[in-house]
């Protein structure tokens, strides 16, 4: 739940659409903000639309669950450290499927006390930081609040835990992750996107991609 019983709604496919589903929020509860046309950007590209809206957060509704695991903050582009508020969007169908790969992950044996979310929503300015050379598309679904890089830290260690149990962190263990997204996948067609592995390098752990663009 958003905000004091505000529902996030259910998957854009399952047949509610999402633009009507972001004004209802917003009418409901005013942390959503829906663009006007006015204020509306061009196309990145013509594969996607932009988003209908934002919602606003500040350091009193950060802490604000979005569901069992995952709050508000969870999701928040890195660039604008002691910036408020800050402006995010983060689509319904992206938590949907990753509570369902948490839950995936537990009935195979694998305890998730804690998701931790890499990158969530980035800025189209934090997003060409680094550019496609560093590993980030033009039109990365990270600026359309439907994709997240996660790994399971149980421990707070701030790196992926060991969680095929061979006593290494690595990119084995992302795999874990990339196959209870493909289980969810094969459950719930209107939740298919991109996954992926990434290996550890010196800035970071091993992680998985998980999106809900639509498709591979």
């Amino acid at each position: 739940q958003l905000c004091e019983g505000a529902d996030l709604g259910p998957p854009a496919a399952a047949g509610q659409d999402l633009a009507e589903a972001v004004a209802a929020l917003a009418r409901a509860h005013p942390i959503v903000r829906v663009l006007a046309p006015a204020e509306r950007r061009k196309l990145l590209s013509t594969a996607y639309p932009n988003p209908e809206g934002f919602i606003e957060v500040t350091p009193e509704n950060a802490d604000t669950h979005v569901s069992e695991h995952f709050m508000l903050r969870d999701f928040l582009t890195h660039d604008q450290e002691g910036i408020w508020p800050k402006y995010l969007v983060l689509r319904a169908p992206l938590v949907d499927k990753l509570e369902l790969v948490i839950s995936q992950l537990e009935a195979r044996g694998t305890p998730v006390r804690r998701m931790s979310v890499m990158s969530g929503f980035r800025t189209p300015q934090y997003n060409a930081r680094a550019g496609e050379r560093g590993g980030r598309s033009k039109v990365s679904r990270h600026m359309y609040g439907d994709a997240a890089d996660v790994f399971v830290d149980n421990d707070g260690d701030g790196r992926m835990d060991d969680l095929n149990r061979d006593g290494r962190i690595d990119y084995r263990d992302a795999q874990v992750i990339l196959n209870a997204v493909e289980q969810v996948e094969r459950m719930h067609g209107d939740l298919v996107g991109g996954v992926g592995v990434y290996r550890a390098t010196r800035s970071h752990g091993p992680f998985a991609h998980v999106d809900v663009r639509g498709n591979r």
